[in-house]
């Protein structure tokens, strides 16, 4: 075997670290990586494709501090797509990805352009965590009329969500090049790596660029800052929840609601309960 998958679990960064993902699919010269693992997500021929930005190491400090790091480039087709990769669930991927769709629909019309010669935009999510309940773990969204679902009333706007761990516990197809992609991007299995590296060239080459990418010094230490990040925003949410259900606790006693219905409500322990009935005294 192999020890670069014997050795998997002791690197240090992957492309599920968003810093990582956009500076290896974002580089000039990558864009070939992209195109396969867009055509095999989207299952149409892309010949061609335009980086909206090029990376590198100051725009990523940049993005890394503002919170939000996604890759965005437009199809031969015209179409704009807009990946994000999302390792912590924060409860409002739905939300934010349907509003900063709106926000590059709005962006890219032109002044006094026609709303029907609006470009149409892909929103691609790919999680680290589960949001839907079903067991696919590539859902693909459509805008239908409730009567009839087999009407698509837009396709402006399309929605992915890519749900690596059901990815990781599936028994994937991997003849499919989406499934491959995401066997490097998940970097869990070793055999799904070998399989993907043995059956798509472009992968086997991937790697290569990707262990030399994931060398440089300085991207680990903005990989390193991402991870913290993310952790310390993780928290603050955390904090921030926990306290809204205290403050509704506090509401709730003071009506003299029974402790089973707040317990119930807030989804707090009876000894946090008694905690807030203490302080408050």
């Amino acid at each position: 075997m192999n020890n670069k998958y014997e050795n998997i679990e002791k690197k240090k960064f992957n492309l599920k670290n968003d810093v990582i993902f956009k500076a290896f699919f974002g580089k000039k010269g990558n864009e070939k990586y992209l195109i396969d693992f867009l055509t095999g997500l989207l299952k149409i021929n892309i010949k061609e494709i335009e980086i909206k930005e090029e990376v590198n190491l100051l725009k990523l400090a940049n993005d890394e501090k503002g919170g939000r790091l996604d890759l965005q480039a437009i199809l031969d087709n015209g179409n704009i797509v807009n990946i994000e990769m999302q390792i912590k669930n924060e409860h409002d991927i739905i939300e934010r990805s349907t509003i900063y769709a709106s926000k590059v629909v709005s962006k890219e019309l032109k002044a006094g352009q026609n709303y029907i010669e609006a470009q149409k935009v892909i929103m691609v999510n790919i999680l680290n965590f589960n949001i839907f309940k079903y067991k696919e773990y590539v859902s693909e969204s459509m805008l239908v009329l409730k009567e009839h679902r087999d009407y698509e009333i837009s396709d402006l706007v399309k929605y992915y969500y890519i749900e690596l761990p059901k990815y990781r516990k599936a028994k994937a197809d991997m003849d499919d090049k989406l499934n491959q992609w995401l066997a490097i991007i998940d970097d869990t299995d070793w055999g799904k790596i070998e399989m993907a590296e043995k059956k798509n060239e472009k992968i086997k080459s991937a790697l290569d660029d990707m262990e030399y990418l994931t060398g440089d010094e300085e991207l680990q230490r903005l990989a390193e800052l991402r991870e913290s990040s993310v952790i310390d925003r993780g928290l603050a949410m955390s904090y921030a929840r926990k306290q809204e259900k205290i403050e509704t606790a506090r509401k709730l006693l003071k009506k003299n609601v029974s402790i089973d219905i707040i317990l119930e409500v807030t989804g707090l322990t009876k000894e946090e309960l008694e905690r807030i009935k203490v302080n408050d005294k």
